[in-house]
């Protein structure tokens, strides 16, 4: 007898990993697209001198994720959550390969039509995004907790991941002819490639591990990304299902009461300090981050190795912010805490324009990694406490309404950016 519960709880705890594995690896799908783009700004800062496509690409991104969005959480009671992932995760594949094949096609010259045609791309990273995130976070938020840390970890995760190929890329391309084209395009590729093959058919069943969301209902969460080869960037895209099904309810459990929801509004009320909290740590993240890091931080010792080296260092610490919530002592459960403390965060701002004015670049490291660490732990504490106490169907409409306030908070941000131009004659 005692054989029996504990084989039956090693198999409920070995499910729990391996879904919140999968989670993980959802996370990085989801983003190694648009961070892919936002790292190779080096090469296109040299293409196309004159755009600030830093900046540029970031504002034509956010306003199609933030109108996408909105229309989607308005509309979430009536979507199919499994063809929206599928269809945003398809269209980040794509456009990823758009980015090679017009490049390769202009034989990476600059210019306004293709300018025009990356900020196209752009644009529909944005489209993606927003079917992706806001409908993996309302999936996320009827289950446990710890799965929503997973993938917003794995969001983080892409970041570094990215960070990391571009410099290896640099390091091996940046003597050679043409070598920061080469760098960027390789790194590209081989971000394109992690899409398909890195993640290859991942699936995890968390109902038949046993696992139970909080309002006592059994999930069914089938998991399967994109499997497939891609030769020469010209051949077929092949990719299974991308599977997201939640609140299968057996006969014996079901309460008619649990079917219930508060509309949009009602959870809008309940919630608005989570909502805000989302909005103000995006607006201050990325009036930072990458625009003034990129292009505003001087010339230093490292020359144009210094941006990426601050690109890397924020998406490193900020993958490390998203786990330290799993540290007890440092999770941050007040909801009157967390907007306290989202507030003094905007003391960052005068202390990287002195910083960048008169400082070094290590200090200028330094405030960059915490800017990074606490931007992931306070996004993971306020996206797990969220969803508690409220039903399946509720916590899932949060959970997308959560991503519309983030969202916002980004494209406010992007917007707000422009004004580190102010004085410098553009």
């Amino acid at each position: 007898m005692t054989y029996h519960v504990d084989s039956k709880e090693a198999k409920k705890s070995k499910g729990r990993f391996g879904a919140i594995l999968v989670c993980w690896f959802l996370g990085i799908g989801s983003l190694i697209a648009w961070n892919s783009m936002l790292t190779i700004v080096d090469y296109y800062v040299k293409v196309f001198p004159r755009y600030h496509p830093t900046r540029v690409l970031s504002v034509v991104y956010q306003p199609f994720a933030l109108v996408t969005i909105a229309i989607l959480a308005y509309h979430e009671a009536k979507l199919n959550t499994r063809i929206r992932n599928l269809f945003g995760f398809s269209l980040f594949f794509l456009s990823s390969l758009l980015v090679i094949v017009l490049d390769l096609a202009t034989s990476g010259k600059g210019g306004v039509g293709t300018f025009i045609g990356v900020c196209l791309i752009s644009a529909a990273f944005g489209v993606a995004d927003a079917h992706v995130q806001g409908g993996m976070v309302g999936d996320l938020a009827v289950m446990q907790p710890e799965f929503m840390q997973s993938f917003l970890a794995g969001l983080a995760a892409s970041g570094a991941l990215t960070s990391a190929l571009r410099l290896i890329t640099k390091a091996a391309f940046e003597h050679s002819h043409d070598g920061l084209r080469k760098g960027a395009m390789l790194f590209f590729a081989v971000a394109s490639f992690l899409e398909l093959l890195g993640l290859k058919t991942v699936s995890a069943d968390l109902a038949a591990a046993g696992v139970q969301v909080q309002d006592k209902q059994k999930v069914c969460f089938s998991l399967s990304l994109f499997s497939s080869f891609l030769p020469l960037f010209i051949s077929s895209l092949l990719f299974a299902n991308f599977r997201s099904q939640y609140m299968h309810l057996s006969q014996a459990e079901e309460d008619p009461n649990q079917l219930e929801r508060l509309t949009l509004r009602q959870l809008l009320i309940q919630n608005w300090d989570y909502a805000l909290d989302l909005f103000l740590i995006y607006v201050l993240t990325l009036s930072i981050f990458p625009g003034f890091l990129s292009e505003d931080t001087g010339k230093h010792a490292l020359g144009s190795w210094y941006a990426l080296i601050l690109i890397t260092m924020y998406n490193a610490t900020d993958l490390i912010g998203r786990y330290s919530p799993l540290i007890p002592w440092l999770r941050i459960e007040s909801r009157r805490a967390l907007m306290i403390i989202i507030l003094l965060r905007f003391f960052l701002i005068p202390a990287f324009y002195f910083t960048a004015k008169y400082g070094a670049q290590g200090y200028m490291i330094m405030l960059t990694s915490l800017l990074g660490i606490t931007n992931g732990h306070l996004t993971v504490c306020v996206l797990t406490e969220a969803p508690k106490g409220h039903k399946g169907p509720e916590a899932n409409a949060l959970g997308n309404l959560l991503v519309a306030f983030l969202l916002g908070g980004i494209c406010s941000g992007v917007a707000l950016d422009w004004l580190w131009l102010i004085g410098k004659g553009w």
